[in-house]
């Protein structure tokens, strides 16, 4: 009777600590266990009880905003882009025509351009096309509505093209890349790093003088001829828009040839 009457005792005075200890320590190992999934649970239960549904129209205003706000974003962009390029100098002529880029294989990525603009507004087989930063290509086919250039960085296209500094000459070949390399024609070429690169007034492709890079590199022990490692200025590898601009050297003979010409000043197999 003792015994009984002292856990009694004993029970009254701290059993409703042990229970609540135990439906904590409970609740702990159970929360461990689940990575506090129960908690989660009952916090989204609560929040969706507070905070009433949004309807339907509410959904598709928010959607409506977001999308306006994209097309915003990109029209800014666009319009950013279009601003540069008709107040860069050396594309600013009147006769110059603006055109999107509107197709680009993946695999080709390097090579060709497709644009949404052609001879129905006076764009030629021959044409210059450049961008911010100086030339991109050539144009090579053309439709009444689009037209196709090949450009700088194809391993098909060769330019001939000056260091303006020294006016060291050589022709620039393109790697897939946004780097090209200019074989050199002197044997030992005044040519540094940092040196612009230009279109050689040689050329029988392009008018002289259009920007193309500036030098990186220098091999001067490359055989059979030194090369330069060049990097080129316009960012052929995201063009959205590019201008288009009449060619005073185009010739039928020229015009006709979608990758390079030949000369009799010993250049391997390029512009010179």
């Amino acid at each position: 009777m003792i015994n009984m009457y002292t856990f009694r005792r004993w029970w009254d005075l701290y059993g409703l600590r042990i229970g609540l200890v135990t439906i904590a320590l409970s609740v702990a190992w159970l929360i461990r266990e689940t990575n506090g999934l129960p908690v989660l649970e009952a916090y989204r239960w609560m929040a969706q009880s507070i905070q009433a549904a949004p309807s339907d129209a509410d959904v598709i205003e928010t959607a409506r905003i977001q999308e306006l706000q994209s097309q915003l974003q990109e029209m800014q962009q666009q319009n950013k882009q279009l601003r540069t390029l008709l107040d860069y100098p050396a594309l600013s002529a009147e006769e110059n025509v603006l055109a999107p880029v509107i197709g680009r294989s993946t695999d080709q990525w390097w090579h060709q351009i497709l644009l949404a603009q052609g001879s129905s507004v006076g764009i030629e087989v021959g044409d210059v096309v450049g961008s911010v930063g100086g030339l991109v290509g050539r144009v090579t086919h053309v439709t009444p509505n689009t037209s196709r250039v090949l450009l700088l960085t194809d391993p098909a296209s060769q330019v001939g093209a000056t260091v303006s500094r020294s006016r060291a000459m050589g022709y620039l070949r393109g790697q897939a890349g946004d780097l090209a390399v200019m074989v050199l024609f002197d044997k030992v070429p005044d040519i540094r790093p940092g040196d612009a690169v230009t279109t050689s007034h040689l050329s029988h492709l392009f008018p002289a003088g259009i920007p193309i890079g500036t030098v990186r590199s220098i091999d001067l022990a490359k055989s059979p001829a030194p090369e330069a490692l060049i990097e080129i200025s316009s960012p052929i590898s995201r063009l959205e828009w590019v201008v288009v601009h009449p060619n005073p050297k185009l010739i039928p003979s020229a015009a006709a040839n979608e990758t390079t010409d030949r000369s009799s000043a010993g250049m391997l197999n390029g512009d010179p």
